[in-house]
C-alpha cells in the first residue's frame, strides 16, 4: 500500500523535508511530477500519511534517515529580509549564515529594519510549532522611538489596542530612559503581527528609529555579534522546548560527558573556623 491518507503518522512531503532533501513545498512539487514513491509505488498527491515503516524514495533512491532536531540562535541584521530568496535582490539572512550550514527555516519574521535574535532550525514541524500564539512564547523588544512618551499611553497597551481596524493583543511597554526627544522603551508582545510595535507606537504619535528583538521564549540575544550563528546545544534543546519538540522528531543525541584526563582532583575538605578570637587579636603573654 503506498500510503493512506486517513491514518495516523506524518505528510509524505514533511518526512522529506525532516530528511534535509527539500523544503516541504519543494517535496510537494517532487511527488506531483512523479519522482516520488511509497512502499515501491509512484504517487502523485500529497495528501497522504507515511508511517515509520514505510519505504520512500526519490528518483528510485531511497530517503535519507531524518536529522536529529537542531536550533540556532541569529543575530540579523538591519537591511536583511527574512526570506529564503527575494525578487528584488535584496540580501537575506541565509546569506549570513556559514557555508556548512544545512538548510533551515526561520522562526518568526522580522521586517527589514528590525534587527535582533532569529530562530533557525532544520525542522519545519517544530518552525509552525514555535510560532503559534498559542504556544504563548514571549517576544522581548527594545525600542528607540523620537516624539514625546506617555508613560499613561504605553500602559494602556496591555488592555489591547484597536488600530485601523485592526485589533492587537496586550502588549507591555515601559520606558528604559529618555534623552531629549528620544527615548528607549522596553516592549513585550506574544502575538507578533506584521510590524506591530511599529503601527501601535506610530498610533501613539511616535516614530521607531530603531527596533532590536532581545529575547524569543527561552531564549536570548546576549552578546551574539550582528551577522552571528550558534547553535543551541542539545542539551539545552530538550530542556528548554520538552513537549514542543514534534513526536515525530528525531531527537538529538544527549552530549557525552567530558573525560576529566589525568587523575582525579580531589574535593578539598572543608576548613573548619578557629576556635576563639583570631591570633591578631590574641594578646601576647608578657616575657
Amino acid at each position: 500500500m503506498a500510503g493512506d491518507p486517513t491514518r495516523t503518522g506524518e505528510r509524505i512531503a514533511r518526512r522529506i523535508a525532516r530528511a534535509g532533501v527539500c523544503s516541504r513545498r519543494d517535496a510537494e512539487k517532487l511527488i506531483e511530477a512523479g519522482r516520488v514513491a511509497v512502499n515501491g509505488t509512484r504517487i502523485s498527491s500529497p495528501a497522504l500519511n507515511v508511517g515509520p515503516g514505510d519505504a520512500v524514495t526519490i528518483d528510485g533512491t531511497p530517503l535519507p534517515a531524518a536529522e536529529p532536531v537542531r536550533l540556532w540562535r541569529h543575530h540579523k541584521q538591519r537591511g536583511r529580509i527574512t526570506a529564503a530568496r527575494d525578487p528584488r535582490g535584496r540580501p537575506t539572512v541565509f546569506s549570513d549564515l556559514p557555508d556548512d550550514m544545512p538548510r533551515t527555516i526561520a522562526i518568526g519574521r522580522l521586517d527589514y529594519n528590525t534587527e535582533g535574535l532569529i530562530l533557525l532550525t532544520n525542522d519545519g514541524a517544530l518552525a509552525r510549532t514555535l510560532e503559534l500564539p498559542a504556544t504563548g512564547w514571549v517576544r522581548r523588544y527594545r525600542v528607540r522611538v523620537h516624539g514625546r512618551v506617555e508613560e499613561q499611553a504605553l500602559a494602556a497597551l496591555a488592555k489591547g489596542t484597536t488600530v485601523e481596524g485592526v485589533r492587537y493583543g496586550p502588549v507591555q511597554a515601559g520606558l528604559e530612559r529618555r534623552t531629549g526627544t528620544n527615548a528607549w522603551l522596553r516592549v513585550a508582545l506574544t502575538e507578533g503581527k506584521n510590524r506591530e510595535i511599529r503601527k501601535l507606537m506610530n498610533h501613539l504619535g511616535l516614530d521607531v528609529t530603531r527596533l532590536i528583538r532581545v529575547s524569543f521564549g527561552p531564549f536570548q540575544l546576549g552578546r551574539l555579534q550582528p551577522g552571528a550563528c550558534e547553535e543551541v546545544p542539545a542539551k539545552s534543546l530538550q530542556e528548554q522546548l520538552g513537549r514542543l519538540l514534534p513526536k515525530s522528531a528525531a531527537l538529538p543525541r544527549p552530549e557525552a560527558p567530558k573525560a576529566n584526563k589525568g587523575r582525579a582532583v580531589k574535593k578539598a575538605k572543608p576548613t573548619k573556623p578557629p576556635r576563639g578570637k583570631p591570633r591578631h587579636a590574641r594578646h601576647r603573654r608578657p616575657t
